[in-house]
């Protein structure tokens, strides 16, 4: 469920986290005010987006919202240095333009930068839009492959089990630093936040 319905009850449970050592995250579609996301992002430790299109009018016509405020909370996360992350569900016919993947590519790149992780997930037929296919893995393999021309670091493909780019790769050597099978790690190879092959510095929070 969206976790700012409950939002006093988020932030509550989060500062009661907080004192026990815990570490505290939300997966949210990012549409809130800023003064009570500043205040919420103060006892947090990490916020994953749900950024479901790039255009006003998909966001009108399937999400009933708009698209700006959401923009405006990915910037306000990553000023206030939260880490954050980007999951972009994509839904064909909807959402699958290979040219708004490439608009939102590179919005993503000029405002919160090339470490910011971006998930490409696939989508399933359900509620409204049971008269939708799933997502063509082509269509995802497009899409990471729009955000890899546009400069990003840390690209994914998710909804699909065992897809290799489920795992984290070195942006320097391109050797697979955190192996994934769906949900679950099978072997990792970053070592006080380094890349165990080549020492580059990997995006993340590591023992933090």
């Amino acid at each position: 469920t969206e976790p700012t319905v409950y939002y006093e009850y988020l932030y509550e449970i989060s500062i009661a986290a907080k004192q026990i050592g815990m570490k505290t995250s939300i997966v949210s579609n990012g549409y809130i005010k800023r003064e009570p996301l500043l205040k919420l992002l103060k006892v947090l430790d990490a916020v994953k987006i749900d950024l479901k299109g790039f255009s006003q009018k998909f966001y009108e016509e399937v999400s009933s919202a708009t698209l700006t405020p959401v923009l405006e909370s990915l910037i306000t996360v990553k000023k206030e240095k939260v880490w954050l992350e980007i999951v972009n569900l994509i839904v064909p016919t909807l959402n699958d333009d290979p040219k708004m993947i490439d608009e939102m590519c590179q919005w993503i790149r000029k405002n919160l930068g090339l470490d910011t992780p971006l998930h490409f997930t696939r989508f399933f037929p359900n509620y409204k839009l049971t008269h939708l296919s799933p997502t063509p893995i082509s269509t995802l393999e497009k899409a990471y492959e729009v955000a890899k021309k546009n400069g990003l670091r840390y690209i994914y493909i998710g909804n699909v089990p065992g897809h290799i780019q489920n795992s984290t790769f070195c942006p320097s050597c391109n050797r697979r630093v955190i192996h994934r099978t769906h949900f679950d790690i099978v072997e990792m190879n970053i070592v006080e936040g380094k890349c165990k092959f080549c020492g580059f510095l990997i995006a993340g929070r590591w023992g933090q």
